[in-house]
């Protein structure tokens, strides 16, 4: 195998007779990747039409967008039209438009061939997280009455140009979707038997107007490497495969852990995204934050009578906002993690909370019993104060993961990415209650 070192030597010394048979024995993504962080914008065009055409496609479909961008506008319009009308899938094709600018989108679509325009023009019409935006029409479908080797024949005859044949799609003559066989199916069954037979019945599928984390749960439940998207119909118009799942958990997922840590998601990678871009991600969350954290100074200036004659319940405060804070995000961790992966529904509210209410009394009495141990040791005689501070220890954990893991169920039950309900706001939220625990339990207690 070749490594990047090796290949830049090639590009370097213009030995594209050995760059190209290292391509041949090199996988589509290995050379994507290769592409994309290795070369120059001015060397990339050159570079990919040194690719053997049976690796070009794949190899497009792996890249990045600002390589893929930077590629259709190097190359000539007869390219475009090739790879557009004859390589790539249709899937990978309307994921390319997405990204590219106004005037390379409109390059394209005048390359691409009527046929393909329209069915393009169609799959762009969707919603852009539903599972229409994903899919792809190159599947396989047969009908119920062929025998296994008129199937078979069908196969070998349009396969070559389908996304996938390890699963095919038995429909009727109104395209409605009646069973599923695959490849082991067929090759396990005899010639003459027909697919009416052999056929699963018991269908998973899913529409057009599904969200895409739909798609993605179902291939993850049932083991899919592809699902079955109808329209409202039930007449089959394309297949989500297992790759666009993968893409669509990773989009998911990066999503997620940006909205946790109060950002605004980014369509590029972190290395291709603009300084200006990646402040203008951050600012409004943290002025947001930053704004609401003023309550937690509203209350300290309402108490400012009680730490003026108790100097030592300042001291302490810095401990207990952070145990509920921290205790709010293990709370609300679990809970949107459990959300993503499908372990927790909305209805089961009252059942999270009274479980995260039993946790919290006992982490809270674990901690309120070495606090007031701590307290006592570091301040001799202050017994009053250890009290106060480990009684609103109890209460700040309890309210820290009652809050932590009601919010982001309430986020979802208001149509909200459970995600936004995270650290930096459960911390800001928690920080307020816990220090107007604090003041009301130290001025019942010490009669300030």
């Amino acid at each position: 195998m070749y490594n990047t070192d090796e290949l830049q030597t090639m590009v370097r010394e213009r030995r594209f007779t050995a760059l190209r048979i290292a391509f041949a024995q090199l996988n589509p993504a290995d050379i994507a990747e290769f592409l994309s962080e290795e070369l120059e914008k001015m060397q990339l065009a050159l570079i990919f039409r040194i690719i053997p055409k049976d690796k070009a496609a794949d190899t497009f479909a792996y890249l990045d967008g600002e390589a893929r961008e930077s590629l259709i506008g190097s190359i000539t319009d007869h390219e475009i039209a090739d790879l557009i009308n004859n390589e790539l899938f249709v899937d990978d094709t309307v994921d390319m438009l997405e990204e590219l600018p106004a005037n390379l989108v409109k390059r394209v679509l005048a390359a691409a061939n009527p046929e393909t325009r329209e069915l393009i023009n169609r799959f762009l019409q969707y919603p852009e997280d539903s599972a229409g935006s994903i899919m792809t029409d190159e599947f396989v479908d047969l009908k119920a009455g062929m025998t296994v080797r008129q199937a078979f024949d069908h196969i070998r005859k349009i396969g070559e140009d389908k996304e996938t044949i390890y699963t095919c799609y038995v429909i009727d003559a109104n395209r409605i979707l009646q069973g599923v066989v695959n490849a082991r199916d067929l090759m396990l069954s005899d010639y003459e038997a027909t697919l009416r037979d052999i056929m699963h019945v018991n269908l998973i599928s899913a529409t057009t107007t599904d969200d895409r984390e739909f798609v993605s749960e179902l291939c993850s439940k049932y083991d899919l490497l592809a699902v079955p998207i109808t329209d409202s119909e039930r007449r089959l118009v394309g297949i989500v495969t297992v790759d666009d799942v993968l893409h669509v958990i990773e989009q998911e997922a990066t999503e997620d852990f940006e909205l946790m840590a109060a950002m605004k998601p980014s369509e590029k990678p972190y290395l291709r995204t603009g300084v200006f871009s990646l402040a203008r991600n951050r600012v409004m969350w943290l002025m947001l934050l930053m704004i609401s954290a003023t309550l937690s100074g509203s209350i300290l200036m309402h108490y400012e009578a009680a730490f003026a004659m108790v100097p030592l319940l300042v001291a302490l405060m810095p401990m207990l906002t952070d145990t509920g804070g921290n205790a709010g995000c293990q709370s609300s961790t679990l809970i949107i993690r459990g959300m993503a992966v499908g372990e927790i529904e909305p209805r089961d509210i009252l059942l999270v909370v009274w479980k995260e209410l039993r946790v919290s009394l006992l982490c809270g009495a674990a901690l309120a019993a070495v606090n007031f141990v701590r307290v006592l040791l570091v301040y001799p005689g202050q017994t009053s104060i250890a009290f106060v501070v480990s009684i609103a220890l109890v209460a700040t954990v309890i309210m820290a993961k009652v809050v932590g893991s009601a919010l982001p169920i309430i986020a979802k039950v208001c149509k909200l990415d459970p995600a936004i309900m995270a650290a930096p706001l459960i911390t800001t939220l928690v920080d307020a209650g816990a220090l107007l625990l604090y003041f009301e339990i130290a001025r019942l207690v010490l009669h300030i």
